[in-house]
């Protein structure tokens, strides 16, 4: 049936009659070829997707993540500032931004990776929500700044879109690699919380998610995404904007100790600092990379005090795992094996867990979004399966991370080829272990 492509040519080209004719024309011609040739021994019809009701459109995972962006801005009343020099596979997110100057988005082309840091950091000190984004050679380089905005204890956005490495590596194919670099790759003591985008359409919330992390925690947050997320497509259902959360920017509006302002004197539920912008009377403060006195922010070289805010910033972090959703397992046979997926690994991983079961093996299956803090129900997953299987387009991050912390043998199928994963690979992959 031609009846939608014909309706949506005549709406996009109805005042020019000549080129809406030309069109209707086009697509007729095609239309009548494929159901006449004889090129093909058979007809392949295409089903109605199964989806829930509602408004789609078609978006990609950079498009997304810049709509989740602007959204987040208007959540909170911030202005955006986003800032980036051109790198495959992220320029694409400067583009889509420059189009949305109606929302006041401001966006910055910097001259180089640590300018850009620098300015959304500079961005964030003025009060907007700021943001950079990145893919692996230009995370490497922000690593200063981004310590900067961490020990500043400031709300700041990190998009890193990661792409086949090292150095210049495969700038067009898509990889998982970056995990590790995202979750230490700074120098002194400086967690950070990391997401991760599992899909085109997810990236939208999850950019959402990172700014709400970011103000109510006064935090950097490091959002993952890759090439194949990017640049990948799917229907998106448009969102009720009502039923989007509003975002709480904890701005201080006067003297937080009798008549002193502290800027670091903290909230006890969040420990994070208030968010004091410049040119507020009276609250004026010291602000920059040397160690802070607790409460003051005076440049403090006491041993006690460094142990102390060192202690505070990692409990902070380490606090967000209770505001955040636990993870989900789908088990519906009461398995002994589980497979868990990270980031674009998910659409394969899903498929390829049906596939398996439609062949009688029983899995079950969950997908991990929060990277650092890790979700509070890990260790109670983790341990609920014999064995625990995790596919990744690297060399085994998450494997040896959960390893680590959880003293946990997990099996680990790493493919870093350029390419995503296939379902077929993973539901391979479940059999042989089941023994199927």
């Amino acid at each position: 049936d031609t009846k939608v492509t014909a309706d949506w040519v005549r709406k996009k080209f109805g005042r020019i009659e000549p080129v809406m004719n030309a069109n209707l024309a086009a697509l007729k011609a095609g239309y009548n070829y494929g159901i006449t040739t004889e090129s093909f021994a058979r007809q392949i019809e295409v089903r109605p997707a199964a989806l829930p009701p509602g408004t789609y459109t078609n978006v990609n995972g950079n498009a997304a993540l810049s709509w989740g962006l602007v959204a987040a801005s208007v959540l909170s009343g911030l202005p955006l500032f986003y800032a980036s020099y051109p790198i495959t596979p992220a320029s694409e997110i400067l583009h889509e931004l420059v189009r949305h100057r109606n929302f006041g988005v401001k966006t910055f082309q910097a001259e180089d990776e640590i300018a850009a840091a620098g300015a959304a950091l500079g961005a964030a000190f003025a009060g907007s929500l700021a943001v950079t984004g990145t893919s692996g050679p230009g995370l490497s380089l922000k690593g200063e700044t981004i310590s900067l905005a961490m020990i500043t204890e400031m709300p700041m956005i990190i998009v890193d879109v990661q792409r086949g490495g090292p150095s210049t590596g495969l700038p067009t194919k898509p990889e998982q690699s970056d995990l590790f670099l995202a979750v230490w790759g700074r120098h002194g003591e400086s967690p950070l919380p990391v997401i991760a985008a599992s899909s085109p359409s997810d990236a939208f919330e999850v950019a959402i998610e990172a700014a709400r992390i970011a103000v109510k925690y006064m935090t950097p947050v490091i959002l993952l995404s890759d090439g194949y997320i990017a640049t990948g497509s799917e229907p998106w259902r448009l969102p009720d904007i009502a039923s989007l959360p509003r975002l709480g920017v904890p701005f201080a509006t006067g003297p937080n100790a009798g008549d002193k302002f502290l800027p670091y004197l903290r909230d006890l539920q969040t420990m994070a600092r208030s968010w004091a912008i410049p040119g507020m009377p009276g609250l004026e403060h010291r602000i920059g990379g040397l160690e802070k006195e607790e409460g003051t922010g005076n440049v403090s070289y006491d041993p006690d005090n460094h142990q102390l805010m060192t202690d505070i910033r990692a409990w902070k972090v380490a606090n967000i795992a209770n505001d955040i959703p636990e993870v989900e397992v789908d088990d519906p046979d009461g398995a002994d094996l589980l497979v868990l997926s990270w980031g674009s690994t998910y659409s394969a991983v899903k498929a390829g867990v049906g596939n398996a079961r439609r062949k009688g093996a029983k899995v079950a299956y969950a997908r991990i979004r929060y990277l650092s803090p890790l979700p509070p129900n890990m260790t109670t997953v983790l341990s609920s399966y014999e064995r625990v299987l995790i596919p990744e387009m690297n060399n085994g991050q998450l494997s040896r991370m959960l390893k680590a912390e959880f003293a946990r043998p997990v099996i680990s199928l790493s493919k870093v080829e350029g390419v995503p994963f296939q379902f077929g690979e993973i539901s391979a992959k479940i059999m042989e272990i089941a023994g199927g």
